[in-house]
């Protein structure tokens, strides 16, 4: 009953966002109060809060060089292959085809049908997947589609082409500081994740076998409680229905790519890791989550749409607590 329970109740949190911002009790911009809060201070915390409560082994960072692929390539595929579309469709799609929402969904949705074992498995999950959905899909979309940081495609002038403008410098002195521009821009985009940071400070005390204070759970619990109720909410709150055809044909590509990419990692998670069974379908069900958080930031940073991308997460968690459970009874574990 718990397995069902948990994740209905997440739908129904973003349900009630949604319900308080159409009746007006929220303004149709106050989900940014509740994105900087978990972006910036509940998701480190819950972090923190997972490695101080749970043993991680070094050879469990196999999963996190896993999870990095797998939130890696779907990228780069949707790049190659959408060539000839519009660089604001392309955008949307790198941004929100790929990665996956663990800390936020997996970790309730593990807990209810794997127990808090499975939830060392999906935090080591995080931590590759994390070094994309945080930073990294968003300085590979930029530099790959030619998008200046801090400022939107419309702001930019996007038309229909592929790419933005973008003109190769012959001379030596401006590759080199073309060069110095883009290193800065990639350190930024890491640097100025918080939760990419305490992800990155983790793995360092875990590689050191630092072992965190009590202390530090103590501390952090309140944030690790806090957040899956904001981050379903807030999802509530910028999710919007699609406004025509395109928006529709957008939030169903990416469905479409997420669904077979999704399948084929949960696959090779079950059948290729060397780890135990609870481990393997653990992994494999953070495989089948949906759409990662980041998403909503970036896509409104980038396009001003955070609505189109909260409602690809919303439909996609619905997809996904249906995949996870369907996964879950067929292998038994």
């Amino acid at each position: 009953m718990s397995a069902i329970i948990q994740p209905t109740t997440l739908l129904l949190i973003i349900l009630a966002g949604y319900l308080f911002k159409r009746t007006r009790l929220f303004g149709p911009l106050d989900y940014r109060v509740l994105q900087t809060a978990e972006f910036n201070l509940v998701l480190p915390g819950a972090i923190i809060y997972s490695f101080a409560t749970n043993p991680h082994h070094i050879s469990l960072l196999a999963i996190s060089a896993f999870s990095l692929m797998a939130a890696l390539l779907p990228a780069l595929a949707i790049f190659l292959t959408s060539r000839h579309r519009p660089v604001s469709d392309r955008a949307f799609l790198m941004l929100n085809g790929s990665g996956f929402n663990v800390g936020c969904f997996c970790f309730p949705m593990l807990q209810s049908l794997l127990g808090p074992a499975a939830l060392i498995p999906a935090a080591m999950f995080d931590i590759g997947n994390s070094v994309m959905v945080a930073a990294g899909t968003n300085v590979i979309m930029q530099t790959l589609l030619h998008i200046e940081p801090g400022k939107t495609l419309t702001q930019q002038h996007a038309g229909a082409a592929p790419t933005l403008p973008y003109t190769r410098p012959v001379d030596r002195d401006a590759r080199r500081l073309r060069r110095r521009a883009l290193r800065r821009n990639v350190a930024r985009g890491f640097l100025t994740s918080p939760s990419f940071d305490t992800y990155m400070l983790m793995v360092l005390l875990t590689l050191i076998d630092f072992k965190l204070p009590a202390w530090t759970a103590t501390v952090a619990q309140p944030f690790a409680s806090a957040n899956a109720f904001c981050s379903m909410l807030m999802v509530g709150m910028l999710t919007e229905l699609p406004r025509d055809s395109h928006d529709v044909k957008a939030v169903f590509t990416v469905i479409g790519w997420r669904l077979p990419c999704s399948l084929i990692f949960a696959a090779a998670a079950w059948f290729l890791l060397p780890f135990d069974p609870l481990m393997r379908e653990a992994v494999a069900l953070c495989c089948l989550a949906p759409t990662a958080m980041f998403s909503t930031m970036f896509t409104d940073k980038v396009l001003g749409n955070a609505r189109l991308a909260g409602f690809t997460l919303s439909l996609t968690a619905i997809i996904a607590i249906v995949m996870m459970m369907g996964f879950h009874f067929l292998v038994g574990i």
